[in-house]
């Protein structure tokens, strides 16, 4: 059987495993990425925020990325019935990105894991692993292609960057239920030919359906706009079960969708995901660490999932590089508080969106323009910024405001 030697192996080429690789590849390591999947292949998650620029432009991607002139993202609309709300990241608290992408994820994605190989990193797609054992931080992975053919790999350090792969959660039983409630999508693209003119028609646009039910319409460049529903389980069950009427019949329900994509063409079949939200026990153990979605994921709403993963291949490539360098690492500081602070600043947001307190703060009109500047902070990505009171004492700033507002409409 084949036995391959590499410093670091990184499960995964989405964009937590490319940031890694290449990270830990310019300090002069030898990287290896297995990939389980064919690339190019769909993944949700398609509205980047400002935060991942630097990550982009650190790993040495982003002049790539330019190339595709993809849809720019200089903030976010939100609708509730004939109420708008506007962030513009022109307007935030953070000193930091104003703008970002609105990318579908194949292509993205694509174009990351070329760039990553091209900087001399082993790419192997259709590559899956089936089995780990460590020997202190050592590790022997063995992995199948796609021709059936097992080999293993002997690493100093594992990335897991396996996305909903979760592969070392779940091979060691690191698996934990998040503390959000169990909610739905249900989404597709369209061919947006009645997409409006100006800047109502490039960006993102979140609609507030009913109090737990929210729409995202996300447009490319390219005239095709993902458009996804997200709610409890239960409000679908009302729609009919096969995708295509399903997504049809949602459409109908709101006016935002009804006019815009009543009559467009779907480009490929509605897809639906139930139960995504999940946790772990850990975010890394001897010879390994968890980045992206196999760390934990909330919510669809404020693209949080992609601004984690983009961070956390960020962080961890740079401690893995101290420690294959013999430099001090304290794990638990510098990579599950400093991670966990994010998350939890985000897990805050997506809970009282849910409750719909975010709801009646958004739609607010409050004439304290400093406080719409730190919520924008915080949906541009920046909430490890302790010097914004909104990513600092996140849940009780929001608590007080909304009381306030309340207070304020008797």
């Amino acid at each position: 059987m084949k036995v391959e030697k590499t410093d670091v192996l990184v499960i995964g080429a989405g964009p937590a495993g490319c940031i890694a690789a290449s990270l830990i590849n310019k300090r002069g390591y030898k990287v290896k990425i297995v990939e389980k999947e064919n690339f190019p292949r769909f993944v949700i998650g398609e509205s980047l925020l400002p935060r991942v620029m630097d990550h982009l432009e650190e790993a040495g991607f982003l002049e790539e990325v330019k190339k595709a002139k993809f849809q720019k993202k200089f903030g976010a609309k939100f609708v509730r019935g004939n109420e708008v709300c506007d962030f513009n990241f022109e307007d935030q608290f953070t000193d930091g990105w104003k703008w970002t992408w609105q990318v579908p994820r194949a292509e993205f994605d694509q174009i990351l894991a070329t760039k990553v190989a091209e900087m001399g990193v082993d790419v192997n797609f259709q590559t899956a692993v089936t089995d780990i054992k460590f020997y202190g931080t050592d590790s022997v992975t063995t992995v199948v292609d796609k021709n059936g053919i097992e080999s293993k790999i002997e690493a100093r350090f594992i990335v897991d960057a396996s996305g909903y792969g979760r592969v070392i959660p779940r091979m060691f039983n690191l698996d934990e239920p998040s503390s959000l409630e169990c909610r739905k999508t249900h989404f597709t693209h369209f061919k947006d030919l009645n997409r409006p003119g100006g800047i109502d028609g490039n960006r993102i646009t979140v609609v507030v359906h009913e109090q737990r039910t929210w729409i995202w319409i996300i447009p490319f460049s390219n005239g095709i706009t993902s458009v996804g529903f997200v709610s409890d389980p239960e409000f679908f069950d009302q729609f009919p079960e096969n995708p295509i009427e399903r997504m049809k019949k949602l459409i109908e329900t709101d006016v935002h969708t009804k006019e815009r994509f009543g009559n467009a063409e779907m480009i490929f079949n509605p897809r639906t995901i139930e139960g995504y939200s999940i946790s772990t026990k850990q975010l890394y153990g001897t010879g390994y660490v968890l980045v992206g979605n196999a760390t934990e994921f909330l919510d669809p709403v404020f693209s949080s999932g992609v601004t984690f993963a983009m961070e956390s291949g960020n962080k961890a490539g740079k401690l893995v590089s101290k420690f294959l360098s013999d430099e001090k690492v304290d794990w638990q500081k510098d990579y599950t508080e400093y991670m966990m602070q994010g998350i939890n600043t985000f897990r805050t947001y997506v809970s009282k969106w849910y409750t719909g307190e975010l709801h009646n703060i958004f739609f607010f009109e409050h004439p304290d323009l400093e406080i719409k500047k730190q919520i924008c902070s915080v949906l541009a990505g920046y909430v490890w910024d302790k010097t914004n009171p909104f990513v600092k004492k996140h849940e009780r700033a929001v608590k007080n405001l909304h009381e306030l507002i309340l207070m304020e409409k008797e």
